[in-house]
């Protein structure tokens, strides 16, 4: 049973989440219309692909929506093959693409979305299909990704008195090429709807912009013997949090019931590891890739030290086969819920 040390005014519910499965399709991709007052901010296709040497690429393009706020987020391309240490924006990779502020929106096919570049664009073209089936990204010249999805999509949605944020991820089982190399791994496809002028880590975000999770980060993990464990967590402050977990037929759990703890070196703003619990029982933990750290996103557009891993059971000893858990935290948010950071 929640507690409320902190009796909230009208039209706050001190950070309670509303958390489901949903039925993914290109058409509702692609449509403007907004839900629960708010308007349709962006897509962000994200995701960590692994060639057969390890080598990691990270890719993400804010798609952004004509009712939405542009950031200066436009691709953001990073690689260990930059130098071998961690993961680090290319920097003349990602400049020699396309940089659309605003893309063309196209419903194709019956049932995918499409957004791309615009054709009197300087730089490589780009293109995103998309749709509750299967997902296509091509850069011009540096990737091509392709997959299924994996389960039904998620979507959560929190409150507040002038601002709310409602989220829709769908998650997807790709192969392809970067670089002209052989690679797999795992795509999201996430769409944000903001307050007017609102920007997910940035402006009228409720979240963030109030210092309030621990620990948020999407993750999927395909295992040798074809099982799956997918989802997404979030920890934070008061009642913030879920957490969302999709397994290879389909089937779908949620609770706001979920505990975290994380753990860093003193002044590091990365994450060792994560001891998570949901529901009081179910245990896993967040295992930070060696050269999993973003380190060229620190002091940029969005503020919390990214990084990539992999989650698991406590215990668990299946072998993954490709995975991806981008997950994100900031030490000024402290360690675990209501245990407050510092400021520095």
């Amino acid at each position: 049973m929640k507690t409320f040390p902190r009796v909230p005014e009208r039209g706050d519910f001190a950070f309670q989440m509303l958390v489901a499965p949903h039925r993914s399709s290109g058409a509702a991709m692609h449509d403007l219309r907004g839900f629960f007052g708010l308007h349709l901010s962006k897509t962000m296709p994200f995701g960590t692909v692994r060639d057969d040497e390890g080598h990691m690429y990270t890719v993400v393009r804010a798609v952004n929506s004509p009712t939405g706020t542009p950031n200066n987020t436009r691709f953001i391309y990073q690689s260990t093959r930059v130098d071998g240490q961690t993961l680090r924006m290319d920097k003349p990779k990602m400049l020699a693409t396309a940089q659309t502020l605003m893309p063309t929106r196209t419903l194709v096919e019956g049932d995918t979305a499409r957004w791309t570049s615009l054709p009197e664009e300087a730089g490589t073209p780009w293109k995103l299909d998309a749709s509750g089936e299967h997902m296509h990204w091509v850069e011009e010249g540096l990737m091509d990704l392709q997959g299924r999805n994996i389960g039904p999509g998620m979507q959560w949605l929190l409150p507040g008195v002038d601002w709310g944020t409602f989220y829709i991820s769908q998650l997807y089982d790709v192969a392809g090429t970067v670089e002209g190399r052989a690679v797999k791994g795992i795509v999201a496809v996430e769409q944000s709807y903001m307050a007017e002028g609102g920007q997910v880590h940035a402006k009228k975000c409720l979240i963030v912009n109030n210092k309030k999770h621990v620990i948020w980060c999407a993750f999927a993990t395909v295992y040798t013997d074809g099982t799956i464990d997918a989802g997404t967590f979030l920890v934070g402050h008061e009642n913030l949090g879920f957490a969302f977990l999709c397994n290879e037929k389909s089937e779908v759990r949620t609770t706001t019931d979920i505990e975290a703890t994380v753990i860093r070196k003193d002044g590091d703003p990365f994450i060792d590891k994560v001891l998570l619990t949901v529901e009081g029982k179910d245990q896993w933990e967040f295992i930070p890739d060696a050269k999993g750290r973003m380190v060229d996103f620190l002091g940029g557009h969005v503020p919390t030290a990214q990084q990539e891993g992999r989650w698991q059971r406590v215990g668990d000893t299946r072998v993954p086969d490709r995975w991806f858990a981008w997950g994100e935290g900031d030490r000024r948010n402290g360690t675990a819920r209501n245990v407050l950071g510092t400021e520095e």
